[in-house]
C-alpha cells in the first residue's frame, strides 16, 4: 500500500482464523491502522489481494460485507455525536450507520443492543448521551457496538488509547472476556502498548515501517528480542501468572 509515493505497507500478509485472537503491535507510523482499515474495508491496497470472510475486495459489495465485521477506532468514535445515547450508538451498527435516522429498528434490535451493552458492563448507561460518559465507558460502548450484528470478525484500533489506568483495566477485562469466549468471533487488536494486551490473545504480528518482522503464536512473537527489533530499543519483557505482559526499556546504567 502506497500513499503519496511512500510505502505504508510492504508485502504484508496476515491470515486470521475464526478461533484466533491476533495482536498487531508496532510503533506509531508502522502501518497498523492502515492494515486494520483495509481489513475493515475502508481502504484499498495499491497492489495485492484482500479477502475478508471469503470475499475478495473489489469483487463484492462492501456495504453488505461490512455488516459482518465489527469495527471500532478513534476516527469512528469521533464521528458519533456526543448527544447520541449509548443505546442508539450501538443500534446504528445494525445498518453500518452513524445516526439512527432513516432506519427502522425492531424490538429485537433493541434487545440485541441492550444485550451487547450488558455484555460489556455498560447496560445501565443505555439512556445516557455518549458525551456524559467517561472515556473508558465510551470505549466499552463502542466495543458493544462491534457486537451488534453478531459479526464474524471484530477489528479494534487502539481501543485503550487515552484511557486512564482505571478505564484501561476495565477495558482490558472486557476484551479478555470477549477473547476468552470460544464462541466469540475472530479478533484483531491493534495497540502499541503491551500492557493493553488481554491475556487471552493467541497470536501476534509485529510491524516496523510497514513490514512484518514476525507473526505467530503470541508466546513466540512477543519476546524481548522481537520487541527490540520492532521499536529499536533493548527491552525486558515479563509475563505475569495471569497472562498480562509488561515491557521496560533497559537502562543504559544497568549492569
Amino acid at each position: 500500500m502506497n500513499r503519496d509515493g511512500t510505502a505504508i505497507l510492504d508485502h504484508v500478509t496476515l491470515r486470521v482464523e475464526r478461533h484466533e485472537r491476533w495482536l498487531v503491535l508496532g510503533a506509531n507510523g508502522s502501518g497498523k491502522t492502515s492494515l486494520l482499515r483495509i481489513a475493515a474495508l475502508y481502504e484499498h491496497p495499491t497492489t495485492g489481494t484482500v479477502r475478508v470472510l471469503g470475499q475478495q475486495l473489489g469483487l463484492t459489495d462492501v456495504r453488505v460485507l461490512r455488516r459482518r465485521i465489527g469495527f471500532a477506532s478513534a476516527a469512528l468514535a469521533e464521528q458519533l455525536r456526543s448527544e447520541l445515547v449509548a443505546l442508539d450508538a450501538v443500534r446504528t451498527a445494525r445498518f453500518a450507520a452513524l445516526e439512527p435516522w432513516w432506519h427502522r429498528y425492531t424490538t429485537e434490535d433493541d434487545e440485541q443492543a441492550l444485550a451487547c451493552l450488558d455484555r460489556m458492563g455498560v447496560g445501565h448507561f443505555a439512556g445516557r448521551p455518549l458525551g456524559s460518559l467517561s472515556s473508558g465507558e465510551r470505549q466499552r460502548v463502542l466495543l458493544a457496538r462491534t457486537l451488534m450484528n453478531d459479526p464474524d470478525v471484530v477489528l479494534l484500533d487502539e481501543p485503550a488509547a487515552n484511557l486512564d489506568l482505571g478505564g484501561r483495566e476495565q477495558l482490558v477485562t472486557a476484551l479478555d472476556d470477549l477473547a476468552g469466549d470460544a464462541d466469540a468471533p475472530a479478533l484483531v487488536l491493534v495497540t502499541h502498548h503491551v500492557e493493553d494486551v488481554p491475556p487471552s490473545m493467541t497470536h501476534c504480528l509485529l510491524l516496523r515501517e510497514g513490514r512484518v518482522l514476525v507473526a505467530g503464536p503470541i508466546e513466540d512473537a512477543l519476546t524481548a528480542a522481537h520487541l527490540g527489533d520492532t521499536f529499536g530499543l533493548a527491552f525486558d519483557v515479563t509475563r505475569r501468572s495471569d497472562g498480562r505482559f509488561s515491557a521496560f526499556a533497559r537502562s543504559p546504567r544497568a549492569r
